[in-house]
């Protein structure tokens, strides 16, 4: 018999395979654009990363549209996790077999990258319509998400120990595990009860649910403070996928291994503070853990590029995690407060789109700010920009009277 309880942990499960598989990649980055054709190491690791983000920008939207159309959210979380899983042993296995430019390593990464958002973007989605209080459930998605860049960072390193490629095909068979576990959940989505019906529509009536569910994004303009927000927390991640990870590598002389452990100092409080953080969103509202978060997190980012040791760096890493942990859940849940039921999807989907953008720009701003001029530049530039987002951002969430929206009080 399923409940609640039992389906957020599935739900949790499959968050934690697609981000376990995501991560297991960026700790060699480097050596992995080499093994499939690439002849520099920053640039091409820049584009690698970028041509998935892009992916997740362009096709998170699709997949919640479909998703709140058909009032069913299982069958494309488990097709976009297979999907996904075929992509990643295709990086692996095609380049070298069919002798593939890097051009066309990066077409088969954006096409990974299409299809892995829909088991993402939608298993967050699924933890939207459970019961149980959105900071709870979207605690569990964060500690998921936590869990999964904690353990996928220095496993990853290991991986690559073995073999470039290694982490390639361990990511391929993480998420067809996501998918079996996503086709045991059952849809709780608000309008699935009315399927039957709906089948029965025109398209043109099909074509209207679309519509009010992109509309969504537009009528309610609130949805605007999450998806900054979420824009600047995944910023600062695309920059220490990219940028922290070859910094680490050059500036301290680590190898992948010793490199994974730098980036699990930063995602393993993330992980672990993520469900408590939430539950204490639940309690005392929205806007604390946010704009307590942002006020620090631009500070902290910088900090780690002055850290003139190893052991200095990795105590910033630790910090940045925390203040990571504060801020995620309670961000993710704004997004369940202020979303209608019936554009849930649409609505999750437009944050992670922003959140895809903002680890976009972090290895595309941080990359190119690197290679013109140095990796304390990148740095200052990454918590500049994170102060600077917040600080125009956090008057206007100030300025919102929280008896007037239930989002924003406890």
């Amino acid at each position: 018999m399923t409940t609640p309880r039992r389906d957020r942990i599935r739900l949790a499960t499959v968050v934690f395979a697609v981000l376990l598989a995501q991560v297991l990649l960026y700790p060699g980055v480097p050596d992995l654009v080499a093994a499939v054709g690439a002849t520099t190491a920053l640039d091409a690791s820049m584009w690698f990363l970028a041509a998935e983000f892009a992916a997740f920008v362009a096709f998170a939207g699709v997949w919640g549209a479909a998703s709140d159309r058909l009032g069913r959210r299982t069958p494309l979380v488990a097709a976009g996790a297979l999907g996904g899983a075929v992509g990643y042993v295709a990086l692996a296995a095609l380049p070298g077999a069919l002798s593939l430019s890097f051009g066309e390593v990066l077409a088969l990464r954006a096409v990974q990258g299409a299809t892995t958002i829909g088991a993402f973007s939608l298993a967050m989605t699924m933890l939207m319509d459970l019961s149980g209080g959105h900071g709870k459930n979207m605690g569990a998605a964060g500690i998921a998400i936590g869990l999964g860049t904690a353990v996928g960072a220095p496993l990853g390193g290991q991986l690559y120990g073995v073999g470039p490629l290694v982490p390639l095909y361990a990511a391929g068979g993480l998420l067809v595990v996501a998918g079996l576990v996503a086709l045991s959940i059952p849809d709780r989505a608000p309008s699935s009860a009315s399927d039957a019906s709906a089948s029965d529509s025109s398209d043109a009536d099909a074509e209207g649910r679309i519509r009010t569910a992109l509309a969504t994004l537009t009528d309610r303009p609130l949805l605007g403070l999450p998806y900054v927000f979420g824009f600047v927390d995944r910023f600062t991640a695309g920059f220490f996928a990219l940028v922290g990870t070859v910094y680490f590598r050059e500036a301290f002389g680590l190898d992948a291994a010793a490199t994974g452990v730098m980036l699990g100092l930063f995602f393993t409080p993330f992980a672990l503070l993520q469900y408590p953080f939430g539950l204490l969103s639940d309690r005392i509202g929205r806007t604390g853990p946010i704009v307590a978060g942002s006020a620090l997190y631009g500070f902290a980012v910088v900090g780690v590029g002055l850290a003139p040791t190893v052991a200095t760096a990795g105590i910033g890493m630790v910090v940045v995690g925390v203040i990571g942990a504060l801020m995620a859940p309670a961000t993710m849940a704004l997004v369940s407060d202020l979303s209608p039921e019936e554009g849930r999807g649409t609505a999750m989907a437009g944050f992670n789109a922003c959140g895809s953008i903002g680890f976009l720009a972090g290895i595309l701003v941080g990359g190119t700010v690197a290679d013109e001029f140095g990796f304390l530049a990148a740095f200052v530039a990454a918590g500049a920009l994170e102060i600077a987002v917040a600080a125009v951002s956090i008057p206007t969430f100030l300025s919102i009277d929280p008896e007037s929206a239930s989002a924003f009080g406890g």
